[in-house]
């Protein structure tokens, strides 16, 4: 077991819109369902647990792509969606965002009663891990939200969050059972954040004798640990740049999906009739359930699926939101039954952007012509915003390729 990793992003506030909430939760399971099929339960709790995916996941749903919002609604979305089917996904989501949080105990001494599982201590897990994010570490965040994700077999994922007034930001904390060893040395997958200064660690190797010294005293006897920590730091601008981006990769999935239909190839015949922009959509969720761990380190790209709720980098297009979940969900539905085919021409569509992006290269005015034609065309997608729906545009209308 070890904290997988971390985050620093933006303190934002705010609602979600019901509108984005609803295909969150709808989006949300198709991908979940997609993963368990491919790669079993314990590779949900795996991705969850990496903040680089997590990031990317909660941008590919509409969510802000940098913002702190993205962590209370993707566990909110996915508590809703998977509790009421945990016997057939073999998941359970606990806590969650303030007075939710303090639920996490009796939520899974109720689960483990129902599968066999040592209730005590996994409660003793949750509560540990949010004493050394809240404690052990004094970082200047305090943790206002805390979600417990655990399977039936016993392995679990924490995604917590704090929150720092001073800064003005959150810092998120990512943990994962299958890699800790300890819960007082480096125990994280990961911690990432703005250097605001030196800080308190008592969890890192350098702090055993600080540590010796203190549990002497107590009485108590220290674990040893082992940790990789992956880091993730989001910018304060709210505006999507192409510095935040892998232009390459970003560029040649546009390419593929615009310019150079995949209609050559069998398996993505079955997907026929999907129109170019859905298309595109696609491509960035099968990099979402397909993608492996490299392919997250520009989480910013995967808003260019469904856009953002604040409008950028773009209005969440909702019809092609809801062909998207249309799709994907039908796929899983038939794999459920032996039949694999458009899953299959769903993980095609990865594997060729990633081929693609050999021989791309995106001209020097490219990232803002993206943009301009995601802007000019979003009316006709039903472009929505929490300030309202997309109206035409009346410039002129740009051209990618």
């Amino acid at each position: 077991m070890k904290r997988s990793g971390s985050a620093d992003l933006p303190l934002h506030y705010g609602q979600i819109p019901a509108w984005l909430a609803e295909r969150m939760e709808k989006l949300g399971l198709a991908i979940v369902e997609a993963i368990i099929s491919e790669h079993g339960t314990e590779e949900v709790l795996r991705r969850l647990s990496d903040p680089f995916w997590f990031q990317s996941f909660g941008a590919v749903m509409g969510m802000d792509w940098h913002s702190s919002g993205i962590t209370t609604a993707v566990m909110g979305a996915l508590k809703r969606a998977i509790n009421p089917r945990s016997k057939a996904l073999g998941l359970y989501v606990c806590g969650g965002k303030g007075k939710k949080s303090r639920n996490t105990p009796e939520e899974l001494l109720m689960f483990s009663d129902q599968n066999g599982l040592n209730g005590t201590e996994l409660v003793r897990c949750s509560k540990l891990s949010a004493k050394v994010d809240n404690t052990a570490i004094l970082d200047g965040f305090q943790l206002y939200a805390h979600s417990f994700i655990i399977s039936n077999t016993g392995l679990w994922t924490v995604v917590q969050q704090g929150m720092s007034d001073r800064s003005n930001t959150a810092r998120r904390y990512h943990w994962h059972s299958s890699a800790m060893r300890s819960f007082i040395e480096e125990p994280h997958t990961g911690v990432c954040g703005i250097n605001q200064g030196k800080i308190l660690n008592l969890t890192a190797a350098a702090a055993a004798p600080s540590r010796a010294s203190m549990l002497a005293i107590t009485a108590e006897h220290p674990e040893r640990i082992l940790a990789e920590a992956k880091h993730l730091v989001m910018p304060d601008h709210h505006d999507v740049r192409s510095k935040d981006i892998d232009l390459k990769r970003l560029g040649a999935m546009l390419w593929l999906s615009r310019e150079k239909q995949p209609t050559d190839f069998e398996e993505l015949l079955l997907l026929k009739g999907m129109g170019p922009r859905t298309l595109q959509s696609m491509a960035l969720v099968s990099e979402i359930v397909y993608g492996t761990p490299s392919r997250f380190s520009d989480p910013a790209r995967f808003s260019f699926a469904h856009g953002g709720k604040d409008g950028h980098p773009f209005p969440v297009p909702l019809k092609v939101y809801d062909e998207t979940i249309s799709i994907l969900s039908h796929a899983v539905e038939r794999a459920k039954i032996g039949h694999t085919d458009k899953q299959q021409a769903i993980q095609k569509l990865s594997i060729l952007s990633r081929m693609a992006e050999e021989n791309f290269t995106p001209d020097d005015n490219y990232f803002e012509a993206v943009i301009g034609e995601e802007r000019h065309n979003s009316w006709k997608y039903g472009g929505r915003t929490i300030f309202g729906d997309a109206k035409p545009s009346q410039g002129q209308q740009l051209k990618l390729f």
